[in-house]
């Protein structure tokens, strides 16, 4: 096809006209394109998706990253392994496109594939490779990794899909009417579109728009001004005229608060997430308004079809017919992985997301006795999954992780697996009763992994973080822990308070609920899967994309 005066390729809806670039580091659009690490992806596949059903006039640009985020593998003993296998993707097209762009005072080549619409049912999606022979190796090893440890190569990263992706626009004839970042990672747009529209940063400001996901400035990525600077990210204005143009006084380029003094306006993802978003930037002079649209996730891919059929229908013997036969098909997976059979009979507790200390893995071991009851009950069997791919040099996650295998080697009832990519995340909340998720209070942006877990007949049991305060109605259709005075406790404190909690509500009120009330507990899950339906369907937050931050 040809990619001059580029429209997007299906029929756009009236009230999604306005052109609209979206610029992440990461895609979660279908399991095949391994291009994503975590949430950040999760949430912009489904924003693809969405994008595509309602037909919005707008394109993605990302990175084809030639290693992926890493292979998640086993060493001999279990623990986890780290390996870059090299990704090909025939259902790719190449555009044909190749441009230069300026990387640490050099050119660097640019060659760009498509994602044709109609391959996975998602907005069109460009993504930018330096692999090719026309530059040198340390040029190519630009799209190796996704979030590179190196901070030269994230610098660089940053600069290819920001500069690259404005490019890319100009040359497709897109012309974007608004350039959305996703997270930061792609400021140095506005860098090049300050250049493009003869430094004038109101031209700048009334096209781009921003969304926030990291409710903690020390996870907001700041590198050294002259370090960027010497990387060409502000395509050729000089530090002082950067200080200038944003306002920063020190040596550190602060990206996060960049963007918002760069941006007309701002999202936070869930409404939580918007109090402390601008608590924590209200002490910057300059900052955009920050909004709230909380994130979801996209039906028509993560939902279980026949589980919303039995349900709509009152069939409750259907309903727990396929519950058994999804929970089996995924411990098919376990018994692979594991060599340990599950029982479909069986409630099953199932913690699977990235592993990050905030997000407190192995939260409910950390009491010894209690976990050794739970793991034992005669009365009220369990069985526990946990899943999820660290960062590959976050050492103290990877060591969590690799404590749980080793405590798994205990209990038969007690799996790790490794793998967490799309599809065992589908499998593994559909072997879920209960889809529990510990967060630090307030560290967690959304979190939007239980919203797919309801999706899929498994029961919420949270902290109240992220999008949880919007959506768990206790006892009627998930589980909460009872917030405390987080903000005067220690990080110890807090930690006993939650795991406490969660025991006694595991102890008095879930487990006896699954195994003597059981059709109680079927109606809190079908209350769950109704609720998500359509307060956390990615529909509804694409439409608010053009409602609230596009408008």
């Amino acid at each position: 096809m040809s990619f001059t005066s580029f429209k997007v390729p299906y029929h756009v809806e009236s009230a999604y006209s306005k052109r609209v670039a979206y610029f992440s580091m990461e895609f979660a659009v279908h399991q095949p394109l391994k291009i994503y690490s975590g949430g950040l992806g999760f949430l912009a596949g489904s924003h693809m998706r969405s994008a595509y059903e309602l037909g919005q006039n707008m394109v993605g640009i990302g990175i084809l990253w030639k290693y992926g985020y890493y292979d998640q593998e086993r060493n001999q003993d279990q623990t986890l392994d780290v390996t870059w296998n090299e990704k090909n993707y025939s259902f790719l097209e190449d555009t044909g496109i190749k441009f230069q762009i300026t990387v640490h005072e050099h050119p660097v080549w640019v060659k760009v594939y498509y994602l044709n619409p109609e391959t996975f049912k998602s907005a069109p999606l460009f993504l930018l490779s330096t692999d090719v022979p026309e530059n040198d190796y340390v040029s190519q090893t630009i799209t190796h990794r996704l979030y590179d440890a190196n901070v030269a190569t994230k610098v660089a990263q940053f600069i290819l899909l920001g500069v690259g992706g404005a490019k890319l626009m100009d040359i497709i004839g897109f012309n974007p009417e608004l350039y959305h970042l996703n997270e930061a990672h792609g400021l140095s747009a506005a860098f090049y579109l300050y250049s493009k529209y003869n430094r004038k940063i109101d031209e700048v400001k009334k096209r781009l728009v921003f969304t926030t996901h990291t409710p903690e400035e020390a996870g907001n990525e700041k590198h050294d001004i002259y370090l960027c600077h010497k990387m060409s990210y502000f395509c050729g204005l000089s530090v002082d005229e950067v200080r200038h143009l944003t306002g920063l006084t020190d040596d550190l380029f602060n990206h996060s608060l960049v963007a918002l003094r760069f941006a007309h306006i701002a999202n936070a993802v869930s409404q939580l997430h918007g109090v402390v978003s601008r608590e924590m930037w209200s002490k910057y002079a300059g900052v955009c308004p920050i909004i709230s649209i909380t994130n979801s996730q996209n039906y028509r891919y993560w939902a279980d079809k026949q589980l919303y059929r039995f349900s709509e229908a009152g069939d409750n013997y259907g309903i727990d017919d396929r519950k058994k036969y999804l929970k089996r098909r995924a411990f098919d997976i376990v018994a692979d992985q594991t060599g340990k059979l599950f029982n479909p009979d069986v409630f099953t507790i199932v913690w699977a997301r990235r592993f990050a200390g905030y997000k407190r893995a192995g939260l409910i071991t950390t009491d010894e006795k209690r976990f050794e009851a739970l793991m034992n009950n005669s009365k009220y069997p369990v069985q526990v999954i946990w899943a999820g791919k660290p960062y590959p040099v976050d050492h103290p996650a990877i060591s969590e992780f690799n404590e749980l295998v080793y405590l798994s080697k205990r209990y038969k009832n007690m799996a790790v697996l490794t793998g967490y990519e799309l599809t065992l995340s589908k499998r593994l909340k559909q072997a879920a009763d209960c889809w529990l998720n510990n967060p630090r209070v307030p560290r967690e942006a959304s979190g939007t992994s239980g919203m797919t877990a309801s999706m899929n007949g498994a029961v919420n049991f949270s902290t109240d973080d992220g999008w949880i305060p919007e959506f768990i109605n206790h006892g009627h259709n998930g589980f909460v822990v009872p917030k405390a005075d987080y903000a005067n406790m220690s990080v110890h404190d807090q930690d006993m308070y939650d795991v406490n909690k969660i025991y006694e509500i595991l102890e008095n009120e879930i487990l006896p609920l699954y195994y003597e009330d059981y059709s109680t507990w079927r109606q809190i899950m079908k209350n769950g899967m109704a609720d998500v339906r359509f307060q956390f369907e990615s529909n509804r937050m694409a439409h608010e994309y053009y409602d609230q931050l596009y408008k």
